[in-house]
């Protein structure tokens, strides 16, 4: 086992598990925030002060920090989880197993950021597969290296033993992966559970069929099994998909904690391209809504706050004890929501998003095919990524080759 420390080392955070287990006593509502590594130097500069602010107004019970698709952001993505470990936040590393190849070791740049996090006082390791690498489409194993977040898991607790809280993500409705298009047969012979967890994206629909969702479970099973402490949910926007996902859990003999994964609604493009890209369900009457107030940000925001604490009512009235807030690196949409449910009071009218320009996602990784972007040349749609991070937009009919970093995505 690699964990050692020494009376050098920064005090170690406690691991999110035990906290969950005392505070499942108070029946107190709770929040944990995350947030993503920024673009630029003021971005970074920005989003300290804005999670100093954040833990401040919220006592958020702790903070996750996101690892770009085959490392793109790891030496950020380490630097802010510690910034947040020194600084009074519990911190939670998100790690991406795959295409991690350093000095020719596709295990090496894992243990090497393990090793940093622990020695940092990090003792909270999200452990995921990761997303393909910038330029790809698809995913594919590395030799000799990690094949997905179950041989994380396993390697974290054989290296480390039981010195890191560990968690996996869940997939309420299944993972984009394993979630298919469906033809009119199929659409017309699903079954109610496959009813419940499908979408329908401009005129398709998709589900993850009964069969593939059952894998999907026995993998969760085994992640658990392998030395998760708990799950964090990957985004959805129906409160009865995650509660039906929290009975499947318990059936399938998953008794740990199961957190809901929650996107603010910001704006109207990224609610739209993130929903497409992940199949997520959207129900009816909130497409509706959405598509209503398309040219309104303003008016988006503000029912961003209500849909939130909507559902996040239903959530908390259901059992749910600790709300986890996909933040974008946003604050006001968050606060609105908090102060409607009591959490916190008088928030969002002190809250600040002059940076918002600022917090945007490191490198193209954030852009992917059928994304918004903008650029000097204009606003398209991005049409292909090349392995170098060249983007092909189409941008008023036309398609335009812009270099990686002179496009940014809209959020």
């Amino acid at each position: 086992m690699c964990a050692s420390s020494s009376p050098q080392d920064p005090r170690p955070d406690p691991k999110i598990i035990d906290i969950l287990k005392e505070e499942s006593e108070s029946k107190i509502a709770h929040v944990s925030l995350e947030y993503f590594p920024p673009r630029t130097e003021q971005g970074v500069k920005n989003l300290h002060a804005r999670m100093e602010r954040m833990l401040a107004n919220t006592k958020c019970l702790y903070t996750d920090m996101t690892w770009g698709a085959g490392g793109s952001t790891a030496e950020l993505s380490l630097d802010l989880a510690l910034h947040a470990q020194k600084t009074g936040h519990v911190s939670n590393l998100h790690l991406t197993c795959t295409n991690m190849e350093k000095d020719g070791d596709p295990v090496k740049a894992v243990h090497d950021a393990l090793r940093a996090a622990y020695d940092g006082g990090i003792r909270n390791i999200v452990a995921l597969r990761g997303d393909p690498p910038e330029g790809e489409k698809e995913w594919t194993a590395t030799e000799g290296g990690f094949a997905c977040a179950l041989d994380l898991v396993r390697y974290i607790r054989k290296e480390f033993g039981d010195e890191f809280g560990v968690s996996v993500a869940g997939y309420p409705e299944g993972h984009p992966n394993r979630i298919s298009e469906l033809t009119e047969e199929e659409v017309e012979s699903m079954s109610e559970s496959e009813k419940g967890r499908c979408c329908t994206h401009e005129g398709v629909t998709y589900a993850c069929k009964d069969e593939d969702y059952k894998k999907e479970m026995d993998y969760l099973k085994e992640k658990v099994d392998a030395g998760a402490d708990f799950i964090i949910t990957q985004m959805f926007f129906d409160a009865e998909v995650f509660k039906t996902f929290v009975r499947d859990c318990r059936e399938w003999g998953i008794e740990c904690p199961v957190v809901p994964g929650l996107m603010c609604i910001n704006a109207y493009p990224g609610f739209k391209k993130m929903t497409k890209f992940c199949k997520t369900r959207v129900p009816p009457a909130l497409e509706a809504k959405m598509d209503s107030m398309k040219d309104d940000p303003d008016a988006v925001k503000k029912f961003g706050v209500e849909f939130g604490a909507e559902i996040c009512r239903s959530l908390l009235d259901s059992g749910v004890e600790i709300l986890h807030f996909y933040t974008l690196n946003l604050e006001k949409v968050v606060y609105g929501i908090t102060d409607e449910l009591g959490i916190t009071s008088g928030l969002v009218e002190k809250s600040d998003e002059k940076d918002a320009k600022d917090m945007v996602a490191v490198g193209s990784a954030w852009a992917r095919v059928g994304d918004v972007v903008k650029s000097g040349a204009g606003q398209g749609t991005v049409k292909e990524i090349k392995a170098d991070g060249t983007a092909v937009i189409e941008i008023d009919g036309k398609d335009v080759e812009l270099a990686k970093g002179s496009y940014a995505k809209v959020f």
